[in-house]
């Protein structure tokens, strides 16, 4: 609807084709320089503030064949399981018995291909830190080129920061935890998008942009979610200006209210 409406051949504010803004490539360009001596890196924040734009960034080094990305999310499963979503990505099939083994293998032969290694555990916050040690064991017998990435909320790095989990700590060559986006970032951030697709300047009129960044406090993937559906709300009325009225035709959606908004809801009805 949004392509046939503006005559674009590309929708914006789709979160799986971001950009980076320039504090996120910043931390990219670490991460990478960390991974060409070894590394452990941590990456938290709320969610929405950026982490899977980073990291989706990172993976798409899995092309280049210099580069070797192993890449999992499933952080509540077992340690087992965790080996093999770890096998899978590596195409390895091997036994539960031989499995570490192989991977091992494959890790050391690529590294003598002079390939870096990146492995990138998201949702670490979800993630049993026994598990994580028994990692960081695993991970100790690695090449020297390899950088352990974990992405999670703000409760990773408190939860790190435990005694008896110093031995993980005391290993981290870089963290970095990502505040909410400035509203100069977010309307960096809508105007490199409109941009990129061609749309008018002025499809979105100031009123609504500033009840836009009033809206999402901060949070870059709800700014992309109500851009996003305030352009669909212009465009199914044959509208080809966002003003405050599409904004707030979105914002009375129930997702958008919060917690107490929605309990005076329920007594109001």
């Amino acid at each position: 609807m949004i392509k046939q409406t503006f005559g674009i051949t590309k929708v914006p504010f789709l979160q799986s084709d971001f950009s980076l803004l320039p504090h996120q490539q910043e931390i990219v360009d670490v991460i990478h320089i960390h991974a060409q001596h070894g590394g452990l890196c941590v990456v938290t924040g709320d969610p929405g503030v950026g982490k899977t734009t980073i990291k989706k960034s990172i993976e798409k080094r899995a092309a280049q064949k210099d580069h070797l990305i192993i890449s999992f999310s499933k952080t509540m499963d077992t340690y087992n399981k965790i080996i093999r979503q770890m096998a899978e990505s590596l195409e390895l099939d091997g036994s539960e018995k031989t499995i570490e083994r192989e991977i091992h293998a494959l890790i050391h032969e690529h590294s003598r291909n002079n390939k870096i290694l990146i492995t990138i555990i998201d949702e670490a916050h979800l993630l049993d830190l026994d598990s994580l040690r028994r990692l960081r064991l695993m991970f100790d017998r690695f090449p020297r080129r390899h950088n352990l990435i974990l992405f999670g909320q703000n409760d990773l790095m408190l939860r790190l920061s435990y005694k008896n989990y110093e031995d993980i700590k005391s290993r981290i060559t870089y963290s970095k935890e990502l505040k909410r986006i400035s509203d100069d970032q977010l309307m960096e951030f809508i105007q490199r998008e409109t941009k990129a697709v061609r749309l008018p300047k002025n499809s979105f009129e100031d009123a609504a942009l500033e009840l836009i960044l009033r809206s999402v406090n901060g949070n870059l993937r709800l700014c992309a979610n109500l851009c996003y559906g305030s352009l669909l709300e212009a465009c199914r009325i044959g509208e080809r200006i966002v003003d405050h009225s599409h904004v707030n035709s979105v914002l009375i959606q129930p997702h958008w209210r919060n917690h107490e908004e929605l309990l005076d809801g329920g007594k109001d009805d």
